[in-house]
């Protein structure tokens, strides 16, 4: 997958600070971005060319589009001759993508897994007298903080 990757790449991709990002990668889920939809339907022949020399194919029904955009707009992508169906939001890694950039259902999800911990580990860590308050310290800044922040345990 890395071979097909680095040689679809091309000038595609998105700004963030100062880095260009054109995809996110991790196991078979990937995630080609792009500043336009024309941009877009380029960087997916070329990864779909690569992946055709390599024997593999991008499956179009288990592919889907999404513009992140504070307004409608639609993108009509193709893969091998299929239109790739425009979704207005995914899970990605276990994160809520929504197509007009909002976070709100996806921090109201943080927050539940973070009251749901501390609920679990009143009994077993706050209130227990045993443990010494550095103890008690380090396992909430281990199990509580990153529920709060990202939805899960590190």
């Amino acid at each position: 997958m890395d071979r097909i990757f680095r040689r679809s790449q091309g000038l595609e991709g998105v700004q963030f600070v100062d880095h260009r990002i054109s995809s996110l990668i991790f196991a078979d889920e990937v995630v080609l971005l792009a500043p336009s939809s024309l941009d877009l339907q380029h960087a997916l022949g070329c990864f779909a060319a690569e992946c055709e020399a390599a024997g593999m194919r991008v499956s179009a029904s288990k592919s889907e589009a999404m513009v992140l955009d504070r307004k409608k707009v639609a993108c009509t992508l193709q893969v091998g001759g299929e239109v790739l169906p425009q979704v207005e939001e995914f899970k990605y890694l276990g994160v809520l993508f929504m197509s007009e950039g909002r976070m709100d259902r996806e921090i109201d999800r943080w927050i539940g897994a973070a009251a749901a911990v501390m609920r679990s580990m009143y009994w077993s860590v706050v209130v227990k007298k045993e443990l010494s308050r550095k103890a008690k310290l380090s396992i909430y800044q281990s199990i509580y903080v990153p529920t709060l922040n990202y939805g899960h345990e590190l």
